[in-house]
């Protein structure tokens, strides 16, 4: 048997109760999208999404549609973790909900710099929270002329260190990152560490498709550790190894956006074998969440849409999808962080029944399914309720 979980990075459907503390009273990225660009997503429709608690509530000309008979279980999540960053809602979705956000930045204070200036041997510009794609256009030319990195956060709790490759080559670029990481622990831990490397084209900065994320160690087990034990092999595409430091994780796919790791999700459909494959697709939070970017969203969106039924076509009939996000990025609203929002949860499979499962508290709830129905966790209730019949 095999489970495939894509996680829509950033696809929130409505904002949580405790938005406002957030500063996200609001914010509804699937919505708002819907609501600019009247998007159709027929394949995530056939599932059940628009039928999900709360997003076709509003005036139904500029909501989603309903669709009569959805194929899937479907049900919205709320986030138990006090945070909308990635980090945590992967953790959460694998097991672990944090009691504790990851510590967010405005800027570094000096004793940090001075720390990470002395673990890695350069001097940085910048030292703010901004626009990963603005930074580098406003300080793109002194970097080059200073050889000094661009160091940067925004409103998510990450370290950010961007270097046009001319200047710093990516394995030094690395090398740096990695020195970070080991400052921002601890007091001072930030979620992630990021690696932007950028080049000149045109003109213009561009970033280049090599990021890489150093995330801290997971403080408990997680699902993937479950799985490992058992000996259920775990596939990661995208960013997922980089976020679990590849704990439990037999085989990672690296993808440089979502076009390969749809690629990876067909290909690897059509494979033998079992065990769970976990994907991240990032571009809709990196390219156009963050950089309010509407109508790029629902082109991202229609992408993943019109990949979905290839997948759902080389599933065996035991085999489960499982759609789902990690925090919203309304790319609608004068922020370019992250949102406090509901996130869908869709449930497919030869073997489910296709139930309205209302409003979840927690994404843990996507672990606890997983485990069961690989056998090795404790009884499920919404398992218990959807799956027809034993796996086979």
């Amino acid at each position: 048997m095999r489970v495939f979980l894509i996680v829509i990075d950033s696809f929130g459907i409505g904002a949580m109760p405790d938005a406002a503390l957030y500063g996200d009273e609001g914010s509804d990225t699937y919505g708002h999208i819907f609501a600019q660009t009247g998007v159709e997503l027929p394949a995530l429709a056939s599932l059940g999404l628009n039928n999900i608690e709360g997003i076709a509530a509003g005036i139904p000309a500029r909501r989603p549609r309903p669709v009569p008979s959805p194929r899937a279980a479907y049900a919205r999540m709320a986030e138990k973790a006090p945070a909308k960053d990635t980090t945590a809602g992967h953790y959460e979705l694998a097991g672990l909900a944090l009691e504790h956000p990851f510590r967010v930045y405005k800027k570094f204070p000096p004793d940090v710099v001075a720390d990470l200036e002395a673990e890695t041997g350069v001097h940085f510009l910048g030292n703010e929270a901004a626009s990963g794609t603005e930074i580098i256009q406003r300080l793109g030319e002194e970097h080059r002329r200073t050889g000094k990195p661009i160091l940067y956060t925004s409103q998510d709790s990450v370290l950010q260190i961007a270097a046009d490759t001319s200047v710093i080559p990516l394995r030094d670029l690395y090398r740096i990152c990695e020195g970070a990481r080991r400052v921002m622990t601890g007091v001072r831990a930030v979620g992630r560490v990021i690696a932007r490397p950028f080049v000149k084209q045109g003109g213009k900065f561009v970033r280049t498709e090599d990021r890489k994320d150093y995330a801290l160690e997971p403080p408990g087990r997680t699902m993937l550790d479950e799985l490992a034990e058992h000996g259920v092999k775990v596939t990661a595409v995208g960013k997922i190894f980089d976020l679990f430091c590849g704990r439990g994780i037999a085989e990672s796919i690296h993808t440089g956006n979502n076009a390969e790791g749809l690629a990876a999700l067909c290909s690897l459909a059509r494979r033998e074998g079992n065990g769970l494959v976990f994907a991240n697709l990032v571009d809709t939070d990196m390219l156009y969440g963050h950089r309010n970017d509407v109508a790029g969203y629902a082109a991202a969106l229609q992408a993943i849409d019109r990949c979905l039924p290839d997948i759902e076509a080389a599933l065996r009939p035991e085999d489960i999808l499982i759609v789902t996000a990690d925090h919203g990025c309304d790319p609608s609203t004068p922020s370019t962080d992250h949102s406090r929002e509901y996130v869908p949860l869709l449930i497919f499979g030869g073997n489910i029944e296709p139930l309205d499962l209302r409003t979840l508290h927690g994404f843990d709830h996507v672990a606890r399914f997983v485990l069961a129905a690989f056998g090795c966790g404790k009884d499920d209730e919404i398992y218990a309720r959807i799956v027809r019949k034993e796996r086979s």
